[in-house]
């Protein structure tokens, strides 16, 4: 689903106001029942809704890590990681669970083997001592596209991050 989709059609409670730029993401934490948390990502506000939730906000074009996770009596229903390009007001977006108004997914992958996976991949981008929110655009589309395919991603170096970055710098 992509633009302004209605409220009900979009989940969770909290709407965003129209002059807002920032994308705005609910975290839950139910003991045993639902989490949703922030891998990665550079909010720029946090609101406390209650003991249960709070809301981070990002900035247009920053690159966050959302994770869901949900379980009822019979076990886990639910493992989800979104990796998400906040984005300007007026783009074009998709909308998603408890993301306001929604953002660019570059990455959505379900089930824990796999969301296991995308987490061992961030922890190797970390190990060289790179912020994963700062990884190319790109790369995390490749990921996404490698692992529905059911075949490995190239693993993302230093030196691709360096020409991400000159790139980067010579788009602006």
């Amino acid at each position: 689903m992509t633009g302004a989709a209605s409220h009900e059609q979009r989940g969770g409670s909290l709407p965003t106001a129209p002059e807002d730029a920032l994308t705005h993401v609910e975290l839950t934490w139910i003991d045993k029942r639902m989490e949703n948390w922030i891998r990665f990502g550079h909010a720029v506000q946090e609101q406390t809704i209650d003991g249960q939730r709070r809301v981070l906000s990002f900035r247009p074009g920053s690159i966050f890590a959302f994770l869901r996770w949900a379980a009822n009596d019979y076990g886990t229903i639910l493992s989800r990681i979104d990796i998400v390009r906040a984005v300007e007001q007026g783009e074009a977006y998709q909308t998603l669970p408890f993301v306001r108004p929604g953002g660019e997914i570059l990455l959505r992958i379900d089930g824990w083997p796999k969301v296991e996976q995308v987490l061992r991949h961030t922890d190797a981008i970390e190990a060289l001592d790179i912020d994963p929110a700062e990884v190319a655009p790109d790369h995390w589309r490749h990921v996404h596209n490698r692992m529905n395919a059911g075949l490995s991603s190239r693993p993302y170096t230093m030196g691709r991050h360096q020409a991400w970055l000159k790139r980067r710098e010579i788009e602006r």
